[in-house]
């Protein structure tokens, strides 16, 4: 017997955010290995199935990703249907190639379901656009983490300082590194960062600030997954922390 394998994005967390395809897939498989990001509402969806956790999470004990990939092998030759289930969007950040290729070289059918990568997420929740007319022609997505035992590189912060509106993935404990890295090329320590933790699920949380402080904003932040966004277009943003005083304020004059 050989199944088929679906990558497939799970997006930043709330279930409603999934694709239908997704949630079909979900419902119908046999075997659903999941990321340390997938929300237990969304596993939810596929109680028929065996789950399984192959989650990564910087700097705690993770499973390698060779092993992942020969798990989704085997199981594959046990299960009709096998979905991978990845936060956010499978292709970016996700590891996507190296799960593809295992089943390819094995033989085995893998198809890809796209999901709300957090960034888009983020700049819903938030109501700013990444592309704002006037403020930014383009956009990158960076991550400054780099595999066990390769060599760092400084192609992520120079992408970064080319581009109008930026979002660094997985960058939360190197925050005093990105800093210092991004100041280094030339960005002023002025401009607008947000940084946005557990996008799209009910404990999310932003606060926003300046370049020059990103290492105290990051220490403001819980465990959640966390993304940098930096750029002119966040000089409006309001966020979670921004809101405070105004909503104190407007309850003061409800009970004036």
């Amino acid at each position: 017997m050989t199944g088929h394998v679906h990558l497939v994005g799970a997006g930043p967390g709330a279930v409603d955010l999934l694709t239908l395809r997704a949630a079909r897939l979900i419902e119908q498989a046999d075997i659903i290995l999941y990321d340390a990001l997938v929300s237990d509402d969304i596993l939810a969806l596929g109680p028929q199935a065996k789950k399984v956790p192959v989650g990564k999470r910087g700097g705690r004990v993770s499973m390698d990703q060779a092993l992942i990939n020969r798990l989704l092998v085997a199981s594959a030759r046990r299960h009709r249907v096998v979905v991978r289930l990845k936060g956010g969007d499978p292709m970016l950040f996700g590891r996507a190639h190296e799960e593809i290729e295992a089943c390819v070289q094995a033989g085995i059918p893998v198809s890809i379901v796209p999901g709300i990568s957090a960034a888009f997420g983020a700049a819903a929740s938030l109501s700013t656009s990444l592309t704002r007319r006037g403020l930014s022609r383009s956009v990158t997505f960076v991550t400054p983490t780099v595999a066990r035992g390769a060599t760092t590189s400084l192609a992520w912060a120079k992408a970064v300082a080319a581009a109008d509106t930026s979002v660094i993935y997985m960058g939360r404990t190197d925050a005093g590194v990105i800093r210092d890295t991004l100041l280094d090329l030339g960005m002023a320590a002025d401009l607008p960062v947000v940084l946005a933790e557990a996008v799209s699920r009910s404990e999310a949380f932003s606060i926003k600030g300046v370049l020059g402080d990103l290492p105290s904003l990051a220490g403001q932040v819980g465990e959640g997954p966390v993304l940098m966004m930096i750029g002119d277009v966040f000089a409006a943003t309001e966020t979670e922390v921004d809101l405070v005083p105004a909503m104190i304020k407007l309850q003061t004059a409800q009970t004036a």
